[in-house]
């Protein structure tokens, strides 16, 4: 089973306060947990991670690990926002998705991906929701 190496990169990040929350971070989520948190006013951040890539029983590719989310044809992975005091729990506040399917062709076969984009919405709060191309622009 052939493994691709996962790299995003984050820019313009929205900083450590949200509203009511003054302890911003954000991660990638592995399981139910964060994974490499970044304060939310860092200059940048970069994840990586390992997905295995496998040929589904219909002949398209699966991905698999612990970092992949959802069913078998709808694979995602989350950036995860929460606050997190010092001394404290990460408690997540919002998520943004991230899907498998929208990675550029080829990629398996090379063995590794790229993904650039901003972490902040156009309000300049923290991104959630459904992430895809052009917001998010995968090499």
């Amino acid at each position: 089973m052939p493994t691709l190496a996962v790299r995003v990169t984050g820019r313009d990040l929205p900083g450590r306060v949200f509203g009511e929350l003054r302890h911003v971070h954000v991660a990638v989520q592995r399981g139910r947990d964060p994974d490499g948190l970044v304060p939310g006013d860092a200059a940048g951040a970069v994840w990586e991670f390992a997905v295995t890539v496998v040929a589904a029983p219909d002949g398209t590719l699966d991905h698999r690990g612990p970092h992949v989310q959802g069913r078998r044809g709808a694979r995602f992975f989350y950036l995860t926002w929460g606050d997190r005091p010092p001394g404290g729990e990460f408690v997540m506040f919002r998520r943004a998705k991230l899907y498998f399917d929208d990675l550029p062709a080829g990629a398996p076969e090379r063995g590794t991906v790229e993904g650039n984009l901003a972490l902040s919405d156009a309000r300049g709060a923290p991104l959630c929701g459904s992430v895809r191309p052009p917001t998010i622009i995968w090499t």
